[in-house]
């Protein structure tokens, strides 16, 4: 039972000194967002995307003229 217990660090200094140029430039860099990122996929896959928009567009239109035709009295 009393191993369950968590042990502290022994070594807590190290943990908390900031390495210096330890980490490479790219890490430094803030990672680009989820959006960007979707862009400019986007952008290079243009007519595989417009089709895709296109495909989804029909799709949930079709769903909602569907479910209102099921749907009056």
């Amino acid at each position: 039972m009393t191993d369950s217990i968590p042990q502290p660090l022994e070594n807590k200094s190290i943990a908390s000194e900031p390495s210096t140029n330890a980490e490479p430039r790219a890490a430094q860099q803030p990672q680009d967002s989820y959006v960007k990122l979707a862009m400019r996929n986007m952008v290079r896959k243009g007519r595989q995307s417009l089709w895709h928009f296109f495909l989804t567009t029909v799709s949930i239109l079709s769903l909602l003229v569907g479910l209102a035709y099921l749907t009056k009295p």
